[in-house]
């Protein structure tokens, strides 16, 4: 008998219908004999309706009563969920975050969970009741309920697989697991049968959507072993039950992969921004004087790229923001210019940030000449590059995304059984 978090997207519990299909996965699980927590987000398209009705009513409203409002789809939910298990004989409650409870900081909106007292929730497996936890929520310290930010629902069940020391935490989605890239783009795409923690991190963090970063930071330090699967399978088709190996993906610790392959996948985001400062002055202090105002201004920088000045005197600076932040991040460096001294600001839109990944890479070399050549071939144009010991990120003209995603998928060989 094992101990399982099985977690439910929003499409997978879109309608009673879908919500039915997800009790029969829990019910196969129950009746394998595991104790089972469930964690489940609001019906698709609902924390949507809830958060433009919190802007209808005020465009600047009180975080505290947002979290409020949207926190009730995952209950609604929550609850749905325990009757339609109730009703097929299987023993459920539902909880709420604060009834767990599941402590969080103050940050309404954006609050990242502190603690969680999961006694209760064990006691109760003893007796055979499953727990069914709407996702995304906890309480703060000013005792009122607080959201974890979109995507939270991911986070609250890795947090919980931690709390409860469970075996496994499987997050069921609308995929079947972890593409080697966007299968949209690269028909080609093969399903990993194993990825590690750093590069299912880099993956999210990159661009692939399958699992939210901070639920994969959470996985990677509390060493949760995590099943990506599809919701939409027959829960009672053969293998699914399998408790060893059923159908999926396994994010697990970079020791429990017996073959590492150099290159695991290819991520991509678009709508990035370039912005350049144009002849900075080359002085100790000015690269705080810039990313400081942009870092409280909560604008995420990503690629910088400064060019060395011949005479010692200025420099350019180059480097990425997300689009929809680039007004915002403009407007900083406008208003600041005079403290970050520099004479020109240039920026432009509709840019993508390729990423090649994999673990492999920290002993092979070769890797980064590999994907440059094969952009070339191409006439693919670098316009900036960043690397870590298991990432290399290219940024490219948005027009030429899924012509490089397939030229890289290929050179490496990830389009190979």
């Amino acid at each position: 008998m094992a101990r399982l978090v099985l977690k439910f997207g929003g499409t997978s519990v879109a309608d009673v219908n879908r919500i039915r299909n997800v009790a029969r996965h829990v019910k196969r699980e129950v009746d394998a004999g595991h104790d089972v927590a469930v964690v489940v987000s609001a019906m698709s398209g609902k924390t949507n309706e809830l958060v433009s009705w919190c802007r209808e009513a005020s465009p600047i409203h009180d975080a505290r009563e947002y979290d409020a409002v949207v926190a009730s789809g995952e209950q609604v939910t929550a609850g749905i969920l325990a009757i339609t298990l109730q009703a097929m004989g299987v023993n459920a409650r539902s909880w709420q975050g604060w009834q767990v409870p599941i402590r969080t900081d103050g940050a309404h909106g954006a609050a990242r969970i502190q603690e969680i007292d999961s006694s209760e929730i064990v006691r109760r497996f003893a007796e055979g009741q499953v727990a069914v936890l709407a996702g995304f929520q906890g309480i703060a310290p000013d005792n009122r309920i607080a959201t974890l930010g979109r995507g939270g629902s991911d986070t609250s069940a890795v947090a919980v697989a931690a709390a409860i020391k469970a075996d496994r935490c499987d997050i069921y989605t609308d995929v079947d697991g972890v593409y080697t890239t966007d299968p949209r783009i690269e028909p080609k795409a093969r399903r990993l049968s194993r990825i590690s923690f750093e590069e299912m991190l880099e993956m999210a963090s990159l661009g692939a959507k399958v699992l939210q970063v901070r639920s994969v930071e959470l996985a990677m330090v509390h060493k949760v072993r995590t099943f990506v699967r599809s919701s939409f399978e027959d829960p009672d088709a053969p293998g699914m039950g399998d408790f060893d190996n059923p159908p999926g993906t396994l994010i697990c610790d970079e020791d429990e992969i017996v073959e590492q392959q150099v290159v695991t996948g290819i991520a991509y985001a678009k709508d990035e921004a370039q912005i350049s400062l144009r002849r900075v002055e080359d002085q100790p202090g000015v690269a705080a004087a810039i990313f400081g105002p942009l870092a409280q201004a909560g604008v995420n920088v990503d690629m910088i790229v400064q060019n060395i000045s011949e005479a010692g005197t200025s420099t350019d600076m180059t480097f990425t923001v997300p689009a929809g932040d680039l007004d915002k991040a403009t407007a900083v460096l406008e208003k600041a210019k005079t403290e970050m001294r520099y004479d020109a600001i240039q920026s432009e839109q509709g840019l993508t940030k390729v990423s090649v990944i994999g673990v492999g890479m920290r002993s092979h070399t070769g890797v980064a000449a590999t994907a440059f050549k094969a952009l070339a071939d191409r006439g693919v144009n670098i316009r900036a590059i960043t690397t870590s010991e298991i990432k290399i990120s290219i940024l490219i003209d948005g027009d030429y995304t899924e012509l490089a995603v397939r030229a890289l998928h290929s050179v490496y060989g990830l389009d190979k059984a």
